[in-house]
């Protein structure tokens, strides 16, 4: 695929024909402005559930809410012109039932404007990914590490680490991507199997600590600005270092501030002129 081709209006089946073409670039993005620095670079722009860490300064990304998610992705769509945008779907929002996921997923297209959701699963979710992919609804699939079921997991540890592992992670990624998927995320999984995966799927991998091999890759921003220090996983690289720079900027701010420098003249207002009176000829 050439590079004038990736320059177009990215949508799910678009990316699904990026399976083993040019690798797909994708960021997550949370606010209008960000999405507007961030679209001209990336074929994929995620509103992530991680908004809940890197927005609201939770512990995990639990206790983010439908609402939430739909705020932020109606603002990232505001701010994406190029770039295909996909909303998280929350913890407890999907895994009901197929029924309730297509309610919630429905509602999150209508009122964001997006071009499908994302949720996490493999096997279990894939008659969930099949009924909404036969509605209309387009699904990014999420497998390997899933940060929605940490407590089951007893913690972020990587997957595909032992035989039995990589066959779950294999089996799960054929299986949403059987079920209907665009492409799907595969995350924390040991190298050898993300690649297996990618060999073996129809549908593109985007990894995020997985392989290079994957179709795409997936970093949260703020990771790779260096503007979120809380932990920084193995898989990140810092491609700046803006924490300090803005920590500078605030810190000179306030010198000027209480020093009076600022505002100068420059940056007020003065009295209006006052107005000529007329007079009768």
């Amino acid at each position: 695929m050439s590079i004038a081709a990736v320059a177009k209006k990215q949508t799910p089946a678009s990316l699904r024909a990026r399976k083993g073409g040019v690798p797909i670039v994708s960021l997550t993005a949370y606010t209008t402005p960000q999405a507007k620095m961030l679209d001209p670079h990336a074929d994929l722009l995620l509103v992530g559930d991680s908004l809940g860490m890197v927005v609201y300064g939770f512990t995990s990304t639990l206790p983010v809410t439908l609402d939430m998610m739909i705020a932020h992705g109606a603002a990232v769509v505001r701010g994406a012109s190029r770039a295909c945008v996909i909303v998280d779907m929350p913890f407890g929002s999907y895994q009901e039932s197929p029924q309730q996921a297509f309610r919630n997923a429905a509602r999150i297209m209508a009122e964001t404007g997006c071009a499908g959701v994302k949720f996490e699963g493999g096997t279990v979710m894939a008659e969930t990914i099949r009924f909404l992919a036969e509605r209309g609804v387009p699904v990014l699939a999420h497998v390997g590490l899933q940060p929605q079921s940490v407590n089951a997991l007893g913690g972020f540890h990587a997957q595909g680490r032992t035989a039995i592992e990589a066959e779950h992670v294999i089996a799960d990624g054929l299986a949403v991507a059987e079920a209907g998927a665009f492409a799907m995320v595969v995350e924390g999984t040991a190298e050898p199997v993300a690649r297996r995966l990618t060999e073996l799927a129809p549908i593109p991998t985007i990894g995020i600590g997985a392989s290079a091999a994957c179709d795409g890759q997936i970093l949260v921003t703020e990771d790779i600005l260096g503007i979120f220090d809380v932990f920084r996983p193995r898989f990140v690289k810092r491609y700046a270092e803006l924490s300090g720079a803005i920590s500078a900027a605030a810190s000179a701010y306030a010198d000027d501030v209480r020093a009076r420098r600022f505002p100068g003249p420059e940056h007020t207002y003065g009295a209006a002129a006052p107005e000529k009176r007329k007079t009768q000829a």
